[in-house]
């Protein structure tokens, strides 16, 4: 099944849920036809706070850390080079579907502090995830790059799991100064991605205390 075909059947199946909602049968025939907007907007809050969070989590804490453990090193940073853009587009997107959504519903000057807080919350997600997107990740590419390049050249990169580059970096002036700098760079980019989590996971206590089970 090619991508169109997915996304269709995965709308289809979005509005039927929204047709044959308890809300939807219980009202008239007018809402019947046209739902609510406030309805359509936490619908669009939810499903996208929950697309962030999922991806941030699975990339951040399950994915990325299987893919490290079992593929060699190169072919590891390769797959990144391509996924993180991805990766921090949809979470950016999502993360500005959920401000959008959340501010709509909650104006700035008639909202609580709560209301305040979270939409504070998501901004900052928004925030880092950007950042990660148009500031560290292509300079983590390109840097990384440059370093598989010099890691080819002194014949390391294919291993799994622990890297031969520290023993080699010992005696490579040059790659110890790629492997500092990379270091400082992909570690402004990981701590960045934590805060993008850290907004998001502050806002699903804010919606799990609104949720009547």
């Amino acid at each position: 099944m090619g991508w169109l075909a997915r996304l269709l059947a995965g709308l289809a199946l979005l509005a039927a849920g929204v047709l044959f909602s308890p809300q939807t049968l219980r009202s008239g025939s007018d809402a019947r036809i046209s739902v609510k907007l406030s309805t359509y907007l936490r619908l669009a809050h939810l499903l996208s706070f929950s697309a962030a969070f999922g991806t941030v989590l699975w990339v951040t804490f399950i994915g990325g850390i299987i893919m490290f453990k079992n593929l060699p090193r190169h072919q590891f940073g390769n797959l990144q080079s391509k996924m993180f853009p991805a990766y921090f587009s949809t979470v950016a997107i999502c993360c500005a579907i959920s401000v959008a959504s959340f501010g709509y519903q909650h104006p700035w000057k008639s909202s609580s502090s709560a209301e305040r807080y979270q939409l504070g919350f998501l901004l900052s997600s928004l925030a880092f995830s950007l950042t990660n997107l148009f500031v560290f990740t292509p300079i983590t590419i390109e840097m990384m790059r440059q370093r598989h390049k010099v890691e080819r050249e002194n014949n390391i990169g294919d291993e799994v799991g622990d890297s031969k580059n520290e023993e080699v970096a010992k005696a490579n002036p040059r790659l110890a100064a790629m492997n500092r700098k990379f270091g400082m760079i992909h570690g402004l980019s990981s701590l960045s991605n934590i805060m993008t989590f850290g907004g998001l996971a502050f806002h699903s206590c804010y919606l799990a205390a609104k949720i009547d089970l």
